[in-house]
């Protein structure tokens, strides 16, 4: 593998960390900066919800409803896995990820599963175009999963 294909690589696990980072500290605007106007999500194996071509700002939307002040959040991925054709690109990972919110019992929601985060280049930016969470394991309180904060 060169040095390029290397660098490409961390640029696109930095940016999927970027977005991560900015989901958990709640600055929407910066996680918004990650994205393309338009994505792929599929968030089915934990919402319930099919698979769908979303506007960003909706999903940003999704998330700021749900993730409100009160309910903190972590998320975290590893094994990352690039693969990239061109102008686009797809990292798989294996993820983690709590909710915490209290108000109703145990006050932990937790996940296991696979991140699939898809990206093209944009303008010469790469941006996500896509991303999917394929659940394998979740333990801890639904009432925090499905409640949004205050």
């Amino acid at each position: 593998m060169d040095l390029e294909t290397l660098l490409l690589e961390q640029t696109l696990i930095r940016l999927a960390d970027g977005l991560d980072n900015a989901v958990d500290d709640k600055d929407w605007v910066l996680a918004r900066t990650f994205l393309a106007d338009q994505l792929n999500a599929d968030f089915s194996s934990v919402s319930g919800q099919p698979a769908a071509r979303i506007p960003a700002d909706a999903l940003i939307a999704g998330w700021r409803g749900n993730l409100a002040p009160s309910k903190t959040s972590l998320h975290l991925r590893t094994n990352h896995q690039v693969r990239v054709e061109g102008e686009t690109a797809v990292l798989v990972s294996h993820g983690y990820a709590w909710n915490r919110l209290e108000g109703n019992g145990d006050p932990l929601w937790e996940t296991w599963g696979t991140y699939e985060h898809g990206f093209r280049q944009i303008d010469g930016t790469w941006k996500i175009d896509a991303f999917a969470y394929r659940q394998r394991h979740e333990r801890g309180n639904p009432w925090v999963k499905a409640t949004p904060g205050a």
